[in-house]
């Protein structure tokens, strides 16, 4: 326990949700297995959104890609959420302490800002279109900006245990 963590981390890790995780022999573990089994469908999901705004797939309508993978990209997240929670419960005050762990969390509203203002201003360009149609620039800039944040994302995760 890091005992500079907020007291808020330092009970959360103290708790006994925490104490349970880590005295478990298979919660962390299975919450790990968890977490990068979510980011793969979260990863995929959001792979074949960004290729799509990026020109490639243009045989099917971008309004049809959005609308199947999206969903998908919902059950990765909510499941990277739930096991992460997991992860995080077990060492709360360490982790959140943790530079990369913080770049991590700003890089994932950051994402999540990119996603909005997405939906805000592209999707309601690009939901209709027919297949093999231009889209609009911000389709693009919007696509690529996700692909980046996502992958930093994923190497922050990653490497938490090492800092």
């Amino acid at each position: 326990m890091t005992e500079a963590a907020p007291a808020i981390f330092v009970a959360l890790e103290a708790s006994g949700f925490g104490a349970a995780i880590r005295q478990s022999r298979w919660l962390y573990m299975v919450a790990n297995v968890g977490h990068i089994l979510a980011l793969m469908i979260f990863a995929g999901a959001i792979a074949v959104m960004d290729l799509r705004m990026s020109g490639a797939l243009s045989a099917t309508s971008p309004g049809y890609i959005l609308k199947a993978a999206r969903r998908i990209a919902i059950l990765g997240f909510a499941g990277l959420v739930i096991s992460g929670m997991f992860l995080f419960t077990a060492e709360a005050s360490h982790v959140i302490m943790n530079r990369v762990f913080q770049l991590k969390l700003g890089l994932i509203a950051l994402g999540l800002l990119n996603i909005a203002l997405f939906e805000i201003f592209v999707t309601p360009k690009v939901r209709d279109l027919p297949p093999l149609t231009p889209l609009p620039a911000g389709a693009r800039r919007a696509a690529v900006t996700s692909v980046v944040i996502w992958i930093a994302v994923a190497i922050c995760g990653r490497s938490i245990a090492y800092f």
